[in-house]
């Protein structure tokens, strides 16, 4: 069985990439991966900075992040666009978990070999897809098998009720199919 971590490169507190990723943790669930739901608003990390790395070493959040990382065979990322690019926060989560913390530990230990979906959503037409850009050159780079599905949902401020779930049933059942086939490629990959 898959075990998958679910997450929003947002921390805001209404966002609709939240929203998203939530209904893709249903779909993946409901394709029988054991999925694993978290905020990144829970894993506050400073900026990126390798003088404070050589001082302090991996902050207490960005440790557990990639423990947890690290315990699962794949992610599910809603990823926000931010000016045709992925979110600051996620990229710098991303780089804080890419650090090795010991000479014995291997090169990306929370990337290599794992699976990804993409997704998006933003209140205009493009629904974010040219952020998912970036963000699938980046985790290829440091070795994870992200999968060639990705969907974007344009108008996110109009395909989700008050209580998250997802209005456009052509959308939604888009996004559990993409975490069907994570689910059903992070299981293939792992039997092998």
């Amino acid at each position: 069985m898959a075990k998958l971590l679910a997450f929003a490169g947002s921390a805001r507190k209404d966002s609709i990439n939240k929203k998203l990723i939530t209904v893709a943790a249903q779909g993946a669930t409901d394709a029988g991966a054991e999925v694993t739901l978290i905020d990144l608003a829970d894993y506050p990390m400073p900026l990126f900075d390798q003088d404070l790395e050589s001082a302090e070493g991996l902050p207490p959040k960005a440790r557990e992040l990639k423990q947890l990382m690290i315990e699962h065979d794949g992610f599910m990322i809603a990823s926000p666009e931010y000016n045709s690019a992925f979110s600051p926060l996620l990229k710098n989560a991303l780089d804080w978990i890419s650090r090795a913390e010991s000479n014995e530990e291997p090169p990306l230990a929370a990337f290599r070999g794992k699976t990804a979906a993409l997704m998006a959503t933003a209140p205009g037409a493009l629904g974010g897809i040219r952020g998912l850009v970036f963000l699938r050159m980046l985790l290829g780079n440091i070795g994870v098998h992200v999968i060639p599905q990705q969907h974007a949902v344009p108008n996110g401020f109009t395909v989700f009720a008050e209580d998250g779930s997802m209005t456009d049933e052509k959308h939604k059942q888009a996004v559990q199919n993409l975490a069907k086939s994570l689910t059903e490629f992070s299981d293939k990959l792992n039997k092998d």
